[in-house]
């Protein structure tokens, strides 16, 4: 497997020794179906486990992330551990629970992860792209009509 330096940068992946095992999904196709999370694949921060607590044949995990990657997080909402897309189930301060059931324990790296190790974090699309709409002000959007007005005089001879 190949890895660029920003994927070392934001990941544990450099940690990893000949013989561990990985997470690996395949990516979702345009023509596929939704089945309600929306992730791409991207590492964007680390977290850490906190608490991994075994019910029966399921397991509540805590992580707790950096409180800047909160705000892309909801109950309910998507977020990927590892390359595994789950469900946040509870979010308390910069802690997020999640419910692992016996099928991901068993078939995925979540199942032998514990207490302290570090997990590859992937927020939800559509959380990152309407903060970002949203952090636009006044100013940025005078840049932008700027631009526009500069690349329309150079297609069109436009002034």
């Amino acid at each position: 497997m190949d890895l660029v330096e920003e994927t070392l940068n934001k990941s544990n992946l450099g940690e990893l020794k000949v013989g561990d095992s990985v997470n690996l999904e395949r990516a979702m196709k345009v023509s596929d179906r939704l089945g309600g999370h929306i992730v791409q694949g991207h590492v964007e921060t680390l977290g850490v486990i906190l608490e991994k607590q075994m019910q029966d044949e399921e397991a509540i995990l805590s992580v707790g992330l950096d409180p800047e990657w909160m705000r892309f997080c909801i109950p309910k909402g998507s977020i990927t551990l590892d390359g595994v897309s789950l469900t946040i189930a509870r979010i308390n301060g910069n802690i997020i629970e999640i419910a692992l059931i016996p099928h991901t324990l068993e078939n995925t790296t979540l199942g032998i992860k514990g207490k302290s190790e570090t997990l590859n974090i992937e927020t939800d699309i559509i959380g990152k792209y309407i903060d970002r709409l949203l952090s636009f002000d006044a100013e940025e959007e005078i840049i932008d009509t700027n631009i526009l007005k500069a690349i329309r005089n150079i297609q069109y001879g436009e002034s």
